[in-house]
């Protein structure tokens, strides 16, 4: 089992690609603080499961992938949305259940789609979308091309059975498919028992006959480094990949949990919080002379008045209509 660092470089285009993700984390970070907002609110109803602290395991990774390539993921998918390119206004009215939503206001926090940017969707069922990943793969081999499809999926679905099925299916046929685990160390019901569980698997992917690599989930140019090594991987024909991507959400399960819930202490997240990838990333283009403290304060300004936008431009939509209740939606 291989294990995924970051690699630096000084030249140009690294240095607007690490301006670029930072961006992303941000507009991420204060986006899904702004959902908070609206939830506590009631604003938005149902579930709504946060991504704060993750950031850089949607940005980094997304980061690596084109355009082409498909992204499908589990309920936890608001930055992989944001990071996928849906605009702030579609993926907030989504959650509002507004009818300008990405998913028409039917599809809600964990159900967000939007087909035309490659994105096929959060799903509420833990585990039961990693099989329509190995799906999409299988559709890219079938018409010979050479995309390639990541699925994000959380550690509680290591425990899944269609998860062994599907990357024993996936390593048969050879499937342009990059399984991105991200263990938060809490899934749903566990504690840090489920980091072994999760290592278990990984270390053990070579009986699926698939590269595995164990990443650092705080370090966005490492989740980013993992991932064009896994693409090029699918690309060529190869054996698909699984990233153990270890990262920490600073929320709770969902924002029906405490902020630290019951099974973690304050002082723990606190602790963790010292590993945020927006300050390291933030920290080192200071060190490189990229970004200076007043063009920190512009970038974040601009991406807070972005996530501020997007919940007027929620408040401001329509809900459905009705009429809609009874159609499906296919977007362009």
């Amino acid at each position: 089992m291989a294990t995924a660092t970051a690699q630096t470089t000084d030249a140009p285009a690294q240095r607007e690609l690490e301006r670029r993700m930072l961006r992303q984390m941000l507009l991420i970070r204060h986006f899904e603080e702004k959902a908070a907002e609206a939830y506590a609110l009631g604003k938005i109803g149902g579930f709504c499961h946060l991504y704060i602290g993750q950031e850089a395991v949607a940005v980094g990774a997304l980061s690596a992938l084109r355009d082409d390539d498909y992204v499908i993921s589990s309920y936890r998918e608001h930055g992989q949305a944001l990071a996928r390119g849906v605009p702030a206004n579609a993926v907030m009215a989504e959650l509002f259940g507004k009818a300008t939503g990405c998913s028409k206001g039917k599809g809600g926090s964990m159900h967000l789609f939007d087909a035309g940017r490659r994105f096929m969707g959060g799903h509420g069922i833990v585990g039961g979308h990693i099989p329509l990943a190995a799906g999409l793969g299988f559709a890219i081999r079938y018409k010979g091309g050479d995309q390639v499809c990541i699925c994000y999926f959380g550690e509680a679905a290591v425990n899944i059975g269609a998860f062994h099925e599907t990357l024993n299916m996936a390593s048969v046929y050879k499937l342009p498919v990059i399984f991105l685990c991200e263990n938060n160390r809490y899934g749903m019901g566990t504690a840090f028992e489920r980091v072994a569980a999760v290592t278990d698997v990984v270390e053990h992917a070579c009986s699926y006959d698939m590269a595995a690599e164990l990443v650092n989930g705080m370090d966005v140019l490492a989740v980013y480094e993992a991932t064009r090594r896994a693409a090029e991987r699918g690309r060529k024909g190869g054996r698909p990949t699984l990233l153990e991507v270890r990262t920490y959400r600073f929320m709770g399960h969902s924002m029906s949990d405490p902020l630290h819930g019951v099974y973690r202490t304050k002082e723990e997240v606190e602790e963790q919080r010292k590993r945020d990838p927006i300050s390291q990333l933030a920290g080192k283009l200071k060190e490189e002379g990229v970004l200076d403290q007043a063009g920190l304060d512009a970038l974040d300004a601009e991406v807070r008045a972005e996530a501020e936008e997007a919940v007027r431009f929620a408040d401001r939509s329509p809900d459905p209509d009705p009429a809609e209740l009874t159609t499906h939606v296919l977007a362009d």
